[in-house]
């Protein structure tokens, strides 16, 4: 259904209908209802915690018995569902690095990773870099790209001279 269909059709419905319809949607669908939470109520900086402890716990769980999964999937779907809410470009840039920094970071504590593991890494680090320049604000978070770099220094297949390259794709001073 299109934009324009869609809008004809809402138009033709009662207000009680459209309230009787965005309340099941409130109650069926947890997207929708997290978009009216976060629209009635947009507070940035609390639902940039919840998606930022989100991707954390992939890496750094919580627990006496938690173990790190890694899933770069349950990591970037937190990222997709921040964006939705059309947060500031600078919470959903500092959302989008913390990714290739716990990865980063990870790699460097415990040692060699996998390919694909890699390739994550410095996919999700390279679209957070292109994001912080569409966005002016590669200044803001430059230590933070620094320390990418720095924790992916140890690590070999290639993984650390792949972060530093496209570091200073984008920091070129």
């Amino acid at each position: 259904m299109s934009k324009v269909a869609l809008k004809k059709h809402l138009q033709s419905l009662t207000k009680e209908q459209l309230i009787e319809t965005i309340i099941e949607m409130y109650d069926n669908i947890k997207p929708a209802k997290e978009y009216l939470e976060f629209f009635l109520n947009p507070n940035e900086k609390e639902m940039f915690e919840k998606y930022k402890d989100i991707i954390v716990k992939e890496f750094y769980p919580t627990g006496k018995y938690s173990e790190p999964k890694t899933r770069f999937s349950v990591a970037k779907k937190a990222i997709a569902e921040f964006r939705t809410l059309k947060p500031s470009p600078e919470l959903l840039g500092d959302l989008m690095l913390i990714l290739p920094e716990m990865a980063c970071k990870f790699t460097s504590e415990y040692g060699d990773m996998w390919e694909q593991y890699y390739d994550s890494a410095y996919t999700n680090f390279k679209n957070a870099l292109i994001y912080l320049q569409k966005n002016n604000l590669l200044e803001n978070f430059k230590l933070r790209c620094e320390d990418c770099v720095k924790y992916a220094s140890p690590c070999g297949y290639g993984f650390a001279d792949d972060i530093a390259d496209i570091f200073y794709q984008y920091y070129n001073d």
